[in-house]
C-alpha cells in the first residue's frame, strides 16, 4: 500500500511539472497538426477599452496538399462579441452550414482564397465591433516585391494612393500607432486601413467595396503566413470577445487534415488578464487571510479542550491552512500571468500541489466525519473503505484533469475532453461522499429503536440530517449554481464566480466545524453514562462481514476482576 501510494505521488508529480512546462497562459502559442475539424475555438477574452488583441499566424497548410490548387477548401476566422459567457451569436444556427460561406449578424469574418491568393475581411455592420486590420511581414512584402515586378509597380500606385489619403490623416498618428501595436478606428480609411503590427508593411489592398476589404496574400511552398489585429477603442466596444478558425469543403469534399501553427496576444490596459480575471489576485489573497484565520481559531479550540479533540480534528485543523496555502500560490499565479503574459513555472507547480492536497483532504475529511470515524469507531468498515478506494483515485483525476485544463490551449482537441471529465468525476466524488452520511443516518435510525439509547441516537441523527443538507447544498451551490451565475453576469462580473464558490468553501468549513467541535455537550461526542459506559468499552467492532455480524469482543471477568484473557462469543 506505500509502495503503491509513493507510486501514484511520484506519477501525479510527474505530470504536474510536465504539464506546467507547456503552459503559456495568455500569451497563446498553439499547434495543431493533422486537425480534421472544421470549427476550432482559440479562444475567449474579456476586452476593457483599449485593450487589444494581435494575431500571427506562423504557417497554415493542408497535409501533402498545394494551397493553391484546393478551390474547394475554404479557411478562414470569425470574432464575435457578447456581453456574457453564454452562447455566441451564431451557435445558435443550423451547424451543418459553415459560417464562412453564410453571412451571420454581429460577426467579423475573414475569409482566405489561396487559389486567388488573397484575405478578405468583412467587419460586421449591424453590431459594433473593433475594425480588423489585416498585415503580412516585412519580409514576405520584400518577397513579392522581388518576384513579381507588377506587384511591385502595384505597391507603388497604393503606397502614392495612401499618401494622398493622408492628407486627412496627420502620419505622425499612424507612425505612433504602428509602434503600439493598435489600429485606431478614428484613423481608418475609407477604402482601407493602415498596418497596427511592428515589423510589417501595409497589405496590398486588391478590392474594395463598404463592407468587405479584400489583400493580397503570400503563400509561399503550400503554407500561408500573416497576421491580423484589433484594438477596442471605446467604451462601446467592450465585451467578451471569441476566435475561432474554420475550415468549410464543399459538401461534396470530405475534411483535409489541416496544420496551423497560431500565436495570440491578449491584453488589457496594464494587465495580461482578462477583464473578468484582473480582480482574482486581490480576491485569492484576501479569502487567503479568511482562511487562515479560521485555522487559527479552530487550533485555538483544539488547545482549549484538549480532553475532548479526536485525531480527525486535527486533520480538520489541516485543511484550512492547506486551502490558504493553495490561494496564496494562485494569486502568485496570476500576478505573473498579468504583468508578463504567463506564469513562473515554480510557482505554478506550487500551486497544483497544494490544490491537488487542498481537494484531496477536503473530501476525505468529509467521508471521514459522514462514517463516524475516531468519534464513535476507531475503524473503518468495508462499506467505509469501498468509499474511499472510490473517492481517492477520483479525486487524483479530477485534479490531473484541472491541471492539463489549466496547462492546454483552448484549441486543442485535449482541451474540450479532458473539461468534461472534470466535470463528470467531480460530480461523482460528490456524489460519493454522500453515501457515508446516508449509512450512519439510517444505522442512528435503525439503534435509536433497538439500543435503548434513544435520546443520544436521535440528536445525532439530527446532526448528521443537517450535515447532509450541508453537503448537498455546498455541492449544488458550487457545482451547478454558481455555474449558472457565471454564464449569467455580465463579462466583467464573472470574477463573482470564483468569490460566490470561495465564500460557500469558507461557510461550508466553519459549519462543519461549529458542528462537530470538540464540546461536552456536542451530541455527536457524547457517550452512555454508568452502566452503558461499561457495555461500550467492553464492546469493539470486529468486522461487519455476514458471516460474524453480531460478533463481539468481550473481557471475563473472574470473582469481581477482569482477567486479561479474552474470549470470543457469539451476541446471537
Amino acid at each position: 500500500m506505500a509502495l503503491r501510494s509513493t507510486f501514484c505521488s511520484g506519477l501525479v508529480a510527474f505530470i504536474v511539472l510536465f504539464l506546467v512546462s507547456v503552459c503559456q497562459a495568455r500569451v497563446h502559442h498553439l499547434t495543431l497538426k493533422d486537425d480534421l475539424r472544421q470549427k476550432v475555438h482559440l479562444n475567449t477574452f474579456g476586452f476593457f477599452t483599449n485593450g487589444s488583441m494581435n494575431v500571427n499566424i506562423a504557417s497554415l497548410s493542408v497535409k501533402d496538399k498545394d494551397l493553391t490548387h484546393m478551390g474547394n477548401l475554404m479557411f478562414g476566422f470569425s470574432l464575435d462579441r457578447t456581453k456574457n459567457d453564454g452562447f455566441s451569436t451564431y451557435l445558435d444556427q443550423d451547424l451543418h452550414t459553415c459560417i464562412l460561406q453564410s453571412r451571420p449578424a454581429g460577426v467579423a469574418l475573414l475569409k482566405l482564397n489561396f487559389s486567388a491568393k488573397k484575405i478578405c475581411i468583412t467587419n460586421a455592420t449591424d453590431v459594433k465591433l473593433p475594425e480588423v486590420v489585416f498585415s503580412i511581414s516585412n519580409e514576405q512584402e520584400k518577397i513579392t516585391t522581388t518576384q513579381s515586378p507588377p506587384a511591385k509597380t502595384e505597391a507603388k500606385q497604393t503606397t502614392a494612393k495612401r499618401e494622398r489619403r493622408d492628407a486627412d490623416n496627420p502620419p505622425d498618428k499612424d507612425a505612433k500607432m504602428e509602434e503600439k501595436l493598435k489600429t485606431d478606428e478614428n484613423s481608418a480609411h475609407p477604402e482601407g486601413k493602415s498596418n497596427s503590427n511592428p515589423g510589417s508593411s501595409q497589405a496590398k489592398e486588391i478590392k474594395s467595396n463598404a463592407s468587405e476589404l479584400c489583400y493580397q496574400i503570400k503563400v509561399d511552398k503550400g503554407v500561408a503566413s500573416f497576421q491580423f489585429a484589433f484594438n477596442v477603442t471605446a467604451n462601446s466596444l467592450e465585451g467578451l470577445y471569441s476566435l475561432y478558425f474554420h475550415s468549410c469543403p464543399k459538401e461534396s469534399s470530405d475534411p483535409y487534415p489541416f496544420n496551423l501553427e497560431i500565436f495570440i496576444t491578449e491584453r488589457n490596459p496594464d494587465s495580461f488578464l482578462s477583464a473578468d480575471e484582473i480582480p482574482l489576485p486581490k480576491l485569492y489573497i484576501s479569502m487567503a487571510l479568511f482562511f487562515f484565520l479560521a485555522g487559527l481559531v479552530w487550533v485555538h479550540i483544539l488547545r482549549k479542550r484538549r480532553s475532548d479533540v479526536f485525531k480527525i480534528h486535527w486533520l480538520m485543523a489541516a485543511l484550512p491552512f492547506t486551502k490558504s496555502l493553495s490561494l496564496v500560490f494562485h494569486a502568485i499565479d496570476y500576478h505573473y500571468i498579468a504583468t508578463q503574459g504567463y506564469p513562473i513555472e515554480g510557482w505554478a507547480v506550487v500551486y497544483y500541489i497544494t490544490h491537488l492536497l487542498k481537494g484531496a483532504l477536503l473530501f476525505i475529511t468529509i467521508a471521514l466525519i459522514g462514517t463516524g470515524w475516531a468519534f464513535v469507531k476507531h475503524i473503518l468498515s468495508d462499506k467505509d473503505k469501498k468509499i474511499f478506494m472510490i473517492v481517492i483515485p477520483l479525486q487524483v483525476l479530477a485534479n490531473v484533469a484541472y491541471i492539463i485544463i489549466e496547462s492546454t490551449e483552448q484549441g486543442t482537441t485535449e482541451y474540450g475532453l479532458w473539461k468534461e471529465i472534470l466535470f463528470l468525476v467531480d460530480l461523482l466524488c460528490c456524489g460519493a461522499i454522500l453515501f457515508p452520511v446516508i449509512w450512519s443516518i439510517r444505522h442512528l435510525q435503525e439503534a435509536s429503536a433497538t439500543d435503548g439509547k434513544a435520546a443520544i441516537n436521535l440528536a445525532k441523527l439530527k446532526l448528521f440530517r443537517h450535515y447532509y443538507v450541508m453537503i448537498v447544498c455546498f455541492i449544488y451551490f458550487t457545482r451547478i449554481i454558481a455555474i449558472f451565475i457565471k454564464v449569467a453576469v455580465p463579462f466583467k462580473w464573472k470574477w463573482m464566480y470564483e468569490l460566490l464558490d470561495e465564500l460557500a468553501t469558507f461557510v461550508f468549513i466553519v459549519l462543519t466545524g461549529y458542528k462537530f467541535r470538540p464540546a461536552s455537550d456536542n451530541p455527536y461526542l457524547q457517550l452512555p453514562q454508568d452502566e452503558d459506559m461499561d457495555d461500550l468499552e467492553m464492546e469493539a467492532v470486529v468486522t461487519t462481514t455476514g458471516a460474524t455480524e453480531g460478533v463481539k469482543k468481550i473481557k471475563k471477568v473472574v470473582n469481581g476482576s477482569s482477567d486479561p484473557r479474552s474470549e470470543w462469543e457469539n451476541s446471537a
